[in-house]
């Protein structure tokens, strides 16, 4: 990342809005160019304090610390969307986001571009077509068929050493799953939502 490419405010400072790899959106606090080369270097983000006037990595007294994963500028480089893994809640009152207020709906981030094409696929459903269409014009049951098939090939390559072609065989399975969420007028999203609802209910919405 080019800092200088960044526009700091009149007081040097930038916002920094931290998300997990999940979607939840974490924090958010400033940053100077100080913090920000502090990040960088460290692997662990680390914002800087208006009321203090200091330097604070986050995590530094609790331990719930932010290990980066990816910083990425807005498009007018006056603010970041930092990736990070969150060890451990985020809000200094135990919370695992500063946004806990109302419960947010889960999201699938890409996955709705996916359904979208899917989506098309099936309006378009034809024997003579392209894969996808093809299952679509055969049915539910050559597309649940298929579910199984993948099912069975997750659990070969899980008992391998080889991830890629695990994680290659896990993504078969979500996409022909998809296929059939979506020919039984369901989706992804909704799987989740349900995840979702059963984790607030049991944990009464705190992991």
């Amino acid at each position: 990342m080019d800092i200088n490419a960044l526009r700091f405010g009149p007081d040097g400072l930038i916002p920094g809005i931290v998300q997990d790899r999940a979607g939840a959106v974490r924090m958010m606090a400033w940053l100077n160019r100080e913090s920000l080369q502090i990040t960088l270097d460290t692997g662990y983000v680390t914002f800087w304090s208006r009321s203090r006037q200091a330097l604070w990595t986050k995590g530094e007294t609790s331990g719930h610390r932010l290990k980066l994963v990816q910083i990425r500028p807005d498009c007018d480089a006056d603010a970041l969307l930092i990736l990070a893994d969150a060890e451990g809640p985020s809000c200094h009152r135990g919370t695992l986001t500063c946004f806990d207020g109302e419960q947010m709906p889960a999201t699938l981030p890409w996955l709705d571009q996916l359904e979208t094409l899917l989506q098309s696929r099936k309006a378009q459903a034809d024997l003579a077509g392209s894969y996808t269409q093809k299952l679509f014009a055969q049915g539910v049951d050559r597309i649940a068929k298929k579910v199984v098939e993948e099912a069975g090939e997750v659990i070969l390559a899980a008992k391998n050493e080889d991830r890629e072609a695990f994680l290659g065989e896990a993504a078969d399975l979500l996409f022909h799953l998809e296929l059939l969420l979506i020919e039984r007028g369901a989706c992804l999203q909704e799987v989740v939502e349900v995840l979702h609802s059963r984790h607030a209910e049991r944990s009464g919405g705190t992991a």
